[in-house]
């Protein structure tokens, strides 16, 4: 089986915005992320894939992207950059909550990988 995408970003430059937008449209169930300004996760549904919506940065202020869970993020993004990828943002560690990177495809999409 292949690797599972396990999470969503819809990154816009007003987090509050966002927030209001998707929750009132799909009736999203939204939490606020402590330390975080204006990223708020996501509850889609019983079973459902969970995702965040907010605000972006200063480099990112609108994306769209999908996170897959890998074993080994360092080694993947090897891979990726040996196959035409960037590597957007390295490993990047959040204690108690979450590692993960960026890359963008050979054709410019932003992808991000979770590591297990």
């Amino acid at each position: 089986m292949g690797n599972p995408i396990v999470h969503f970003e819809l990154m816009g430059p007003d987090g509050d915005a966002q927030k209001e937008f998707y929750s009132g449209i799909f009736d999203w169930k939204v939490t606020a992320v402590e330390g975080f300004g204006g990223y708020f996760l996501t509850e889609t549904g019983e079973g459902q894939l969970g995702g965040a919506i907010g605000q972006g940065s200063e480099d990112m202020p609108n994306y769209v992207t999908v996170y897959v869970e890998v074993d080994d993020i360092e080694g993947k993004l090897e891979q990726i950059e040996e196959a035409g990828g960037k590597t957007v943002l390295p490993r990047t560690e959040l204690p108690d909550m979450v590692t993960y990177a960026l890359f963008s495809d050979p054709a410019g999409n932003l992808v991000g990988l979770v590591e297990s």
